[in-house]
């Protein structure tokens, strides 16, 4: 029997089973094949110290964009795996707005093939709901589904209207996929820049309203209730939002949802706070205290079910502009297991099973794909964290092509110190090895 790498002395959280404790794991090929106090040095292994450090399930990362095919200058399956494997991340679940749009089985096929050649972590696509993500006709859901796809949605936009939703959630329930919904109405955010509310009107920027997210929240989560379909939520930003899906989990509909770091962290005061800095144009858009503080609440009490970065990696070109011509968004891998760990971990707002729980297993369980669980015969993804490791966030360090962050120059302690995939260290203290 031969064994490939031995991890000694981590402290192992698996929110699965309630695994808190000291243990030394053993991997053999791409599986877990034990755990426990001590294991004797297999010869020829890999040992790895992990004394001091948190052994997690590897995190997923449910919404990313690696923005290929068609825009290779923001970001690609090579420099987004990278960021990826950097944050700690060891899958990533890429979104469809891309040119031309992850709507047929070709360009699901196309995005495996790539990250088989130049992928660093497991990467899973989501297809379009709608033909081109124009809203008018549904994709071919059932042929992107046997290409490789694990989820649909129309990202970017929300699905245009209650019969194309309806018609999505009943046809994917023989399949068990969920749709990702991106919820907006944009008759009512079309031209907005930042959050309605005073620091809009103190800006003199037309504002998104929270009914904006809202109306789609709630019409979507009716659907959901007529059709018995699996709808996610994603990057919900306000406490209405929270409130409805709340209320929709009460009467056991499948419904579920994730938020990003940054609206978990930052309010709209930081847009004037910034003087106006592009890096804090986000869609939905940074958000009031009310907002923030729910998000939280949310996080702790279990009806926000996931962390996703929506990482959206611009070039410098598309932020290096007036923030009304700005394109939203913010490169999120590389920060996020830090700003976890830094202001809702060691603060105590949540514990280290609840972050593995919302980066790791519920995201998993959402997508229905492997991982999120450290037990013998499990898939070895692994991420093994620094909890004592400071560091200042500085683009200049990312992997991604993307250098978009308003959390340029925050100091945080706790890092992601080792990336396993499939029993293959991918990173290794910042350095990518694979």
């Amino acid at each position: 029997m031969t064994y490939n790498l031995l991890i000694r002395r981590g402290r192992v959280i698996d929110p699965a089973s309630g695994r808190d404790e000291e243990l030394d794991l053993l991997i053999q090929g791409d599986k877990i094949s034990g755990m426990a106090k001590s294991i004797p040095e297999p010869e020829g292994a890999e040992i790895v110290d992990a004394a001091g450090k948190i052994v997690l399930p590897g995190l997923i990362d449910m919404h990313v964009h690696l923005r290929e095919p068609g825009f290779g200058h923001k970001e690609d399956i090579d420099s987004g795996t990278k960021a990826a494997a950097a944050g700690g991340f060891t899958a990533v679940a890429c979104m469809p707005n891309t040119e031309p749009a992850m709507d047929n089985d070709s360009v699901v096929y196309s995005v495996l093939r790539r990250a088989s050649e130049k992928g660093h972590v497991r990467v899973y696509p989501v297809g379009a709901v709608t033909k081109g993500r124009a809203g008018k006709e549904l994709a071919e859901m059932g042929e992107m589904l046997k290409a490789g796809a694990v989820a649909f949605s129309d990202d970017g936009s929300a699905v245009s209207t209650s019969h194309l939703m309806r018609c999505a959630l009943e046809y994917l329930t023989a399949f068990g996929a969920p749709v990702i919904e991106h919820p907006e109405d944009k008759s009512l955010s079309e031209g907005g820049q930042m959050n309605l509310g005073l620091n809009s009107t103190i800006a003199g920027f037309r504002g998104i309203p929270r009914e904006a997210e809202e109306i789609i929240v709630a019409r979507d989560i009716a659907l959901a209730g007529l059709t018995g379909g699996k709808l996610h939520l994603t990057h919900v930003s306000t406490a209405g939002s929270l409130e409805l899906v709340r209320r929709a989990k009460a009467r056991g509909l499948r419904v579920t949802c994730d938020v990003t770091p940054h609206h978990l962290l930052l309010t709209d005061d930081m847009v004037l706070e910034s003087g106006y800095d592009t890096n804090t144009k986000v869609n939905p858009p940074l958000r009031s205290k009310e907002d923030v503080e729910a998000m939280k609440q949310g996080l702790i009490d279990g009806t926000i079910d996931a962390i996703a970065t929506d990482h959206a990696p611009h070039h410098v070109d598309d932020k290096w502009v007036e923030y009304d011509y700005a394109e939203p968004g913010i490169s999120g891998l590389e920060t996020a297991v830090g700003l976890i760990l830094d202001k809702l971990v060691r603060p105590g707002l949540i514990s280290w099973s609840r972050m593995a729980e919302a980066m790791s297993l519920a995201p998993a369980k959402i997508l229905g794909v492997p991982g999120g669980v450290l037990n013998e015969g499990a898939v070895a993804d692994i991420t093994i964290v620094d909890p004592e490791r400071e560091f200042s966030v500085n683009t200049r360090d990312f992997k991604s092509k993307g250098k978009n962050t308003p959390f340029q120059g925050w100091r945080l302690t706790g890092m992601p110190w080792m990336t396993i995939v499939g029993g293959k260290i991918i990173m290794r203290n910042g350095t990518i090895v694979s």
